[in-house]
């Protein structure tokens, strides 16, 4: 059985200002580096690390300096808001209109979904067994959630309220 711990890359700037990043690379704050350096010591345990190939993944997987080989994956991308990519957050509603409806230029949320299953795949046929650390942002927590945890619709999902922790975990 494969053990898959989800990790939100850390706080940006962005976040902070109520900007929706999207595919725009970020910039973390200074609270998302102390964040991002305290995930290394609990994440200790795992095999492999992936994250989105968006800066503000990376740069998360960078400072928590963990010794597990890390692989960067354009699947694991935020959704794409095209014409609304650096937009403040409220113009993303009613984000539940675009879990099938590409955003202007984007994707769908359903979208992400299709890209984070295939990635599932992948861990699935090359990582079973192991302890796999993904780093990435929303929309996959969404459809990691949808696809392994509650199995609870996409539209339920993301009208949800955030509650951050350290990380879901999944088995499959």
């Amino acid at each position: 059985m494969t053990r898959l711990i989800y990790e939100t890359h850390s706080i940006t700037v962005d976040n902070e200002n109520g900007v929706a990043t999207g595919w725009l690379p970020g910039e973390l704050s200074e609270e998302g580096i102390r964040e991002a350096k305290a995930m290394g010591p609990r994440r200790r345990d795992v095999d492999v690390v992936f994250s989105s190939d968006l800066r503000r993944a990376v740069h998360t997987v960078e400072l928590a300096e963990l010794a597990a080989p890390h692989f960067q994956d354009w699947r694991l991308r935020e959704c794409n808001y095209g014409e609304l990519n650096g937009a403040p957050v409220d113009a993303l509603h009613p984000r539940v209109d675009r879990v099938r409806k590409p955003f202007p230029g984007g994707q769908s949320y359903w979208d992400v979904l299709e890209l984070t299953r295939s990635f599932l795949e992948d861990i699935q046929r090359w990582y079973a067994g192991q302890v796999v650390l993904v780093v990435a942002h929303s929309a996959n927590r969404w459809s990691f959630e949808h696809l392994l945890g509650s199995r609870a619709p996409l539209e339920e999902l993301i009208t949800a309220p955030f509650n951050w922790q350290p990380g879901w975990e999944y088995r499959f």
